[in-house]
C-alpha cells in the first residue's frame, strides 16, 4: 500500500570523496598487494596514506588501477574483468556507467583515491550529501524504514526526481513493484539522524548522478512502501 509523506531536503551539497572510505587496514592491504607491506608497523594513518599514493603513482595509471580494484572486488569479478575495468578506468566514468549499481560506492571510492595519487589524471567523482526531513500523519506509516529501509527510502525520493530522470527510466518496475534490491547500490550510505512523533531525520550519501536534482528542491509530497517479503526466504 502507498503512504503519504511530506517531505523537506535540509542540508545539500556536492563530494567528490567519502569520509572514511579508506582505513588504515585498507592502505595496509593495498601495500601488501603492492609487496611492500615490511617496515609499516611504526607509520600514523598519515605516512602511511602518503607511502600508499607513493607507491600507486609508482605503477602507473593501469597497474595502480588494478591494484585498487583487486583490493575492492577480487571476491566478485575476475582477473581478466578487473584487467579490463583498470584500463578502462581513465577515460570512463565507472561509479555512475558501471551495470551494476551496487557496485558503484566502491568505484567512486577508487576514483577518488586514484585521483588523488595521479593528481588529477582520473576523473573526479561527482557525490552528493544530503538530508531529508520526513513527516507523516500517522506515525506507524513510519515504521515502513525499519521494514526495509534503503527500498523505501528510494521510492520515496523517486517521488521528488523530475518523471524524466533517470531514477524512473531504469527503475520503473523496482519502484512501483515489491522489490528493489538495487536500491543499496543507489543510496551509499543512509542512517537515521532522529525520530520524533510523526517525523523523522535521515542523512545520505549517494552520487549526484542520481539525486543532484535536489540542489534545486526544497519540498515535495511522497508515496512509498517497503519491500514485500520473499515467502522462500
Amino acid at each position: 500500500m502507498q503512504t503519504q509523506f511530506t517531505v523537506q531536503i535540509g542540508s545539500f551539497h556536492k563530494i567528490n570523496k567519502i569520509p572514511n572510505a579508506w582505513s588504515n587496514d585498507a592502505y595496509l592491504q593495498l601495500m601488501a598487494l603492492m609487496g611492500l607491506d615490511d617496515g609499516l608497523e611504526g607509520m600514523d594513518s598519515a605516512e602511511l596514506r602518503e607511502m600508499c599514493m607513493m607507491s600507486l603513482n609508482d605503477l602507473g595509471t593501469v597497474e595502480a588501477a588494478k591494484m585498487v580494484l583487486t583490493h575492492l572486488f577480487s571476491d566478485e569479478v575476475t582477473e581478466g574483468k578487473i584487467d579490463q575495468l583498470a584500463n578502462d578506468m581513465a577515460s570512463d566514468r565507472l561509479w555512475e556507467e558501471y551495470s551494476d549499481c551496487l557496485f558503484h560506492e566502491r568505484f567512486f571510492s577508487a576514483y577518488a583515491l586514484l585521483r588523488e595519487a595521479f593528481n588529477g589524471v582520473f576523473a573526479q567523482p561527482t557525490g552528493v550529501e544530503f538530508s531529508v526531513n520526513i513527516t507523516a500523519e500517522n506515525t506507524d506509516d513510519l515504521t515502513m524504514f525499519d521494514q526495509s529501509l534503503h527500498p523505501a527510502m528510494v521510492r520515496l525520493l523517486a517521488c521528488g526526481l523530475s518523471p524524466d530522470a533517470l531514477m524512473h527510466r531504469l527503475y520503473e518496475e523496482q519502484i512501483s513493484g515489491t522489490q528493489f534490491p538495487e536500491a543499496e547500490g543507489i543510496l551509499w550510505q543512509l542512517v537515521l539522524v532522529s525520530t520524533q512523533e510523526g517525523a523523522r531525520q535521515y542523512k545520505m550519501v549517494s552520487s549526484e548522478f542520481w539525486f543532484g536534482q535536489f540542489a534545486q528542491v526544497e519540498q515535495f509530497d511522497a508515496t512509498s512502501h517497503a519491500d514485500v517479503a520473499d515467502e522462500d526466504e
